[in-house]
C-alpha cells in the first residue's frame, strides 16, 4: 500500500512541484489548500488575493492528478500568529510570523487536518532538507539547509520539533528555484511563471503600520537623531555587556521630526521615517516603547548598529536536536545567522543558566529584538530563539 503524503499546495509555484515530484516518486498524494486569512486591511496589493491563489492551486492539482480538499484555518491562525504578532510590537519587538506559522499552522494545525485525510507524510515547498539518523537506536531528524543557497528556507523552520520533522519531506530541498521553474514549465503547470508571494505569511505584503493600526494606536512621537560621531563610555566585553544595545536618551541628540508611533518601526529600518536634508540616509537604531522616542542615525555604518553578540532567555531557547543540547557552562564554535537570507556567521555560542548567548566574531548589524537567531554546525541547523534584547 503506498504511502500517503497530503502536501500543503498554496497556488506557488513550489508546492505545486513539490506535489508533482512526490506523485512521480509514488507516494499517494493529496493536495489541501489552507485559508489562513480573510481580512484585507492594509494589503497593498490583491496580487496573491485568496480567490487566485485557490483557483491556481486547484489547477495545479487537476493537472497532477491529485485529489484537492480546503480547509479553513483561520481562527487558529488569527490566535497563534497575528495575536503573536501584534503582541510583539505593541512590546516594542519586531516578530516573526512565518516562523512561527510553520510551528504553529503548517506542522500542527494544519498537520491535524491532514491526519484527518490518512496523512502518513506532510509535504511542503519549502527549499530544505530532513535526514534520518539513528544514534544509540533512536531516530534523530536532522533539518538541514536547502541545496540551494539563496532560496534555502531552513531558518523559517527553525521552531520545528523532532516530532514535527518525522512527519515532514520537503521534496524541493535538494532543487534550485530555476530547476523548479522548469519542471512546472515543463509539465505545463498553470503557476509555472507566478510570481513568488511576498510579505507575511498567508496575508501578503501589507502596508505594516496600516495594518498593525488594527489593534495599536498611532500616537505621535519624537524621532531624535544621534551624531555619527558620538563618544560612548567604554564598554565591558563580558557575554551580558556585548549582547545589550547602547541605552540611549534625547540629550544624546537632537530632535529632527515626528512619527506615528514608535511601536511602528524596527531597528535598521530606512523608509518610513519621513525625514529629508540629511547627507546620509537615516536609519533606526533604537526603539523607546515607553517614553515613545525613534532613535535614528545617519549612515550604514553608524557604530550603534553594530553588535558582537545576542542573548536569547532561557525559557525560549529551542534545540531542533535536543541531544546535542548544550548544558549550562559550556561553550562550542558554530555558525549563526540573525535574519533570513543572510550568510551565516562564525561565532561561538555559550549556554549560561539564564539563556544562550551568541558571540560573534564580526560585529553584527540590526540585531532585532524578537527576530529568531539560528546557530547550525556546518549545513545542519541545531537550535534557535528570539532575541530577547
Amino acid at each position: 500500500m503506498k504511502e500517503r503524503v497530503v502536501v500543503g499546495i498554496s497556488g506557488g509555484v513550489d508546492s505545486g512541484v513539490a506535489a508533482w515530484l512526490l506523485k512521480q516518486q509514488g507516494y499517494d498524494v493529496v493536495g489541501l489548500f489552507m485559508r489562513n486569512w480573510h481580512d484585507t486591511t492594509g494589503l497593498i496589493s490583491a496580487e496573491c488575493s485568496y480567490e487566485d491563489d485557490v483557483l491556481f492551486a486547484e489547477m495545479v492539482a487537476k493537472k497532477i492528478g491529485i485529489p484537492f480538499h480546503e480547509v479553513d484555518l483561520s481562527e487558529e491562525y488569527r490566535k497563534r500568529v497575528v495575536d503573536y504578532l501584534f503582541r510583539e510590537y505593541e512590546a516594542g519587538r519586531t516578530p516573526n510570523p512565518d516562523v512561527l506559522c510553520n510551528r504553529e499552522i503548517k506542522f500542527d494545525a494544519f498537520v491535524e487536518e491532514a491526519l484527518k485525510l490518512g496523512a502518513d507524510k506532510v509535504a511542503t515547498g519549502h527549499y530544505a532538507r530532513v535526514e534520518e539518523i539513528s544514534i544509540d537506536n533512536n531516530k534523530i531528524y536532522r533539518l538541514l539547509g536547502g541545496l540551494d543557497k539563496n532560496k534555502d528556507q531552513s531558518y523559517f523552520l527553525c521552531q520545528l520539533s523532532q516530532e514535527q520533522l518525522s512527519r515532514a519531506l520537503f521534496p524541493l530541498g535538494g532543487l534550485t528555484k530555476p530547476e523548479v521553474r522548469d519542471i512546472a514549465r515543463d509539465q505545463n503547470l498553470a503557476n509555472a511563471e507566478r510570481k513568488d508571494s511576498q510579505g507575511i505569511c498567508f496575508v501578503g505584503k501589507v502596508d505594516l503600520p496600516v495594518f498593525l493600526q488594527q489593534k495599536l494606536e498611532a500616537k505621535q512621537g519624537r524621532i531624535v537623531e544621534i551624531p555619527k560621531k558620538i563618544y560612548l563610555p567604554p564598554k565591558g566585553d563580558t557575554l551580558e555587556e556585548i549582547s545589550r544595545p547602547v541605552e540611549l536618551t534625547p540629550d544624546m541628540g537632537v530632535t529632527i521630526g515626528k512619527h506615528q508611533g514608535a511601536h511602528f518601526y524596527t531597528i535598521g529600518q530606512r523608509k518610513g521615517l519621513n525625514v529629508g536634508g540629511k547627507e546620509e540616509p537615516l536609519f533606526v537604531l533604537a526603539t523607546d516603547i515607553q517614553n515613545n522616542i525613534i532613535y535614528v542615525g545617519q549612515g550604514q555604518d553608524h557604530v550603534l548598529l553594530y553588535r558582537k553578540g545576542l542573548h536569547v532567555r532561557a525559557s525560549e531557547v529551542h534545540w531542533i536536536r535536543p541531544d546535542l543540547a548544550m548544558p549550562a557552562g559550556t561553550s562550542r564554535r558554530c555558525l549563526a545567522r540573525i535574519r533570513y537570507r543572510q550568510e551565516l556567521q562564525e561565532a561561538e555560542i555559550f549556554s549560561r543558566d539564564e539563556g544562550i548567548y551568541i558571540k560573534f566574531d564580526k560585529p553584527q548589524r540590526a540585531v532585532v529584538p524578537g527576530q529568531f537567531a539560528v546557530w547550525h554546525d556546518g549545513d545542519e541547523l541545531l537550535g534557535s530563539g528570539p532575541i530577547s534584547y
